[in-house]
């Protein structure tokens, strides 16, 4: 079961947030070091083509925010696993990481526009204004129990997030980390990535059941499946 997430963040107050995306480090072409021992095991990018439209998840309204962190979610762990959910001998000692250095403007503006005009504010804004919740759904549907992190940097954001995942590793809270940069600061400005961060020692991608002889279903990267019955809630 997951442990309560740590929300840090250099706002003080409800002011509209800073967009920090210059010093997201989204546009990198190369990502930080990563200790002696651990691996980017996978990753992921959005977007990764032109024309590219993020798939809406149940539950999430009117913000990418959520659908982007789904979407990175979901191709990064189906490029490692193949299909949903993970192993338990891996999920259940993997963390999720989210960091973002805009946070969900969109859902955050909607809110205080709906208090300062008098209007009653629509009960999902509240569920997915919490980066819990998205992360909640991600650790449910892939059966992900370690701890979950979401960070708000204040400067580079993937930088950061490895350095939270390595933490959690080092300090045995985890084996392995799905990491999320998000940024969806603007309609016209919504990317991100994602990196599945573990031991060496584990497998390769594509070898999701320890056999490299077994076909591997990848499914469809871009769509977040409808939740089944048997998923946990976040």
């Amino acid at each position: 079961m997951s442990t309560p997430a740590v929300l840090r963040t250099t706002a003080t107050g409800p002011a509209q947030p800073v967009d920090r995306a210059g010093s997201a480090g989204l546009a990198e072409s190369t990502e930080p070091a990563v200790p002696a021992g651990l691996a980017v095991l996978a990753r992921s990018r959005w977007p990764d083509q032109g024309g590219e439209e993020l798939p809406a998840i149940a539950g999430f309204v009117t913000s990418s925010f959520s659908p982007l962190a789904a979407a990175l979610a979901e191709r990064c762990l189906v490029s490692y696993f193949g299909s949903r959910p993970a192993d338990p001998a891996r999920g259940d000692c993997t963390a999720i990481v989210l960091a973002s250095p805009t946070g969900d403007l969109v859902t955050a503006t909607a809110i205080a526009s709906a208090v300062d005009e008098g209007r009653r504010v629509p009960p999902l804004l509240f569920f997915q204004s919490n980066p819990n919740a998205v992360a909640g759904h991600i650790a449910a549907r892939w059966g992900l129990a370690g701890p979950v992190v979401c960070t708000i940097p204040a400067g580079d954001a993937l930088a950061d997030a490895i350095g939270s995942a390595t933490l959690l590793i080092e300090d045995a809270a985890a084996t392995a980390a799905l990491i999320i940069v998000a940024h969806a600061g603007r309609s016209d400005d919504t990317r991100g990535v994602a990196l599945l961060l573990g031991p060496q020692s584990w497998p390769a991608a594509a070898t999701p059941r320890g056999d490299a002889a077994s076909p591997v279903d990848t499914g469809n990267p871009g769509v977040a499946a409808p939740a089944q019955s048997g998923d946990r809630t976040p």
